[in-house]
């Protein structure tokens, strides 16, 4: 194969790989709604700084039985009913996903222990492209829907503020 050739068609495939999600994760917290439940919630910012779509396809933990991702569907006359996300959550490129009360969630069956305010509950999602991303979200029984702090963002287990690229503070 003449050498002009076969650079062209490294080049070619050099060019045609497509970009990595880059994916961070803002504003998690946990809840319950009380002591005694046997399910929980988390909510957070799924972030994706990359050039390449990307899709959260599950959520494990050692803190439930079961953990699944939710979403809320309207059943008309002020009826939501919660379901399974059929098929993950899609986060655009150079976008973000939200996860919050009402809507889409990751929802935690059967907790082994009580969540308390102040718990730290360790999670590791699962995404196409990223691969697994295991932090630790804290239980928090105070925060209103909206109260979001919005400047932080968790990277390999880590939060930080300001967001981070690459492990470095932006």
């Amino acid at each position: 194969m003449p050498l002009r050739m076969t650079t062209a068609m490294i080049a070619a495939l050099l060019l045609s790989t497509p970009a990595f999600a880059e994916i961070t994760i803002a504003d998690a917290y946990a809840r319950v709604a009380s002591p005694a439940a046997k399910a929980g919630a988390i909510f957070l910012e799924l972030h994706n700084s990359g050039d390449s779509d990307d899709r959260l396809v599950s959520a494990t933990s050692t803190a439930a039985a079961r953990v699944e991702l939710h979403t809320h569907i309207d059943q008309g006359g002020g009826v939501m009913k919660m379901t399974e996300i059929e098929g993950g959550i899609a986060v655009p490129a150079n976008g973000m996903h939200l996860l919050q009360r009402g809507g889409d969630h990751v929802m935690f069956m059967g907790l082994i222990e009580s969540w308390h305010d102040g718990d730290v509950i360790p999670v590791t999602l699962t995404f196409e492209k990223a691969g697994d991303i295991s932090f630790e979200v804290a239980v928090d029984l105070n925060r209103k829907p909206g109260m979001g702090m919005s400047h932080g963002a968790m990277k390999d287990g880590k939060m930080t503020h300001g967001g981070m690229k690459d492990g470095a503070m932006n």
